[in-house]
């Protein structure tokens, strides 16, 4: 979902609790990974995977200045022989300690991501969480936004707006660059002309 369908979303959920939800998960998300200088973990189940969550929360530090909001995706089936960026797997939920921020998407609640979870806690690690709510993961979180089945948003969506928005809270010291004027500058550089040949 591009910057332009978020603003269209964000339109038509005006007026609902959705907008301020996922911006004060996405306040609390920057917050923590700024506050630390960096250290965001990105875990989701051994069935469902986060990638696309990832790439977003990549975009947004680029963009917005912020590169601490760049997450390590810790993946339940990573092999030593993948790429570096995809090869860190749970064991790296275990090494993580006090100062580092562990956001969590999971649409169920395998047991054994719960004991990792709650491991990391127990160590410091600030954790955050996603997904359907009401169960253990939620209450051993810091911070967690539910979207349950059947609710008006689904997961995937509710995973775009908080990493625009994690992307747009400017309480960094960093260049604040809000959601217009990132709009802004893609236009610009879509529109731009090719550059002249030497």
């Amino acid at each position: 979902m591009d910057a332009v369908r978020v603003a269209l979303l964000r339109e038509v959920l005006a007026g609902t609790e959705w907008l301020g939800a996922t911006r004060r998960f996405a306040g609390v998300l920057r917050g923590s990974v700024v506050a630390h200088g960096g250290g965001l973990l990105l875990v989701g189940t051994p069935e469902y995977e986060p990638w696309h969550l990832a790439a977003h929360l990549v975009d947004e530090a680029a963009w917005s200045g912020t590169p601490e909001l760049a997450p390590t995706l810790v993946r339940h089936d990573a092999r030593p022989f993948d790429p570096p960026h995809l090869a860190v797997g749970p064991g790296r939920i275990a090494a993580a300690r006090r100062g580092e921020t562990l956001l969590v998407v999971a649409p169920e609640e395998p047991a054994p991501l719960l004991e990792r979870v709650h491991s990391a806690r127990r160590a410091g690690v600030t954790v955050l969480a996603l997904g359907a709510g009401g169960g253990e993961l939620a209450a051993m979180a810091h911070e967690s936004l539910a979207a349950p089945e059947g609710s008006e948003l689904d997961l995937d969506t509710v995973q775009h707006l908080v990493s625009a928005g994690a992307g747009e809270n400017g309480s960094s010291p960093r260049v604040r660059r809000g959601f217009r004027d990132r709009l802004s500058r893609l236009a610009e550089i879509l529109t731009a002309p090719p550059p002249a040949p030497w």
